[in-house]
């Protein structure tokens, strides 16, 4: 089972957050299991390959 990192908060009653890989793709839910679902359906389509210029946060060894 492959897993990934999100970050997410409770606003206003609803369940706001976005994977740390793919931080300026956010979601929400009106409950924590619905964000994520929408957050495992954001992972497919931006690691699909078939939608351009997707941005992502990575990290770099410099020593």
């Amino acid at each position: 089972m492959e897993s990934r990192k999100y970050v997410y908060w409770e606003d206003q009653g609803m369940w706001v957050g976005y994977l740390e890989e793919y931080p300026d793709y956010m979601s929400q839910g009106e409950s924590l299991e619905e964000l994520k679902e929408n957050l495992k359906d954001i992972f497919n389509e931006l690691s699909s390959g078939e939608i351009p210029c997707v941005r992502r946060v990575a990290e770099l060894n410099v020593s």
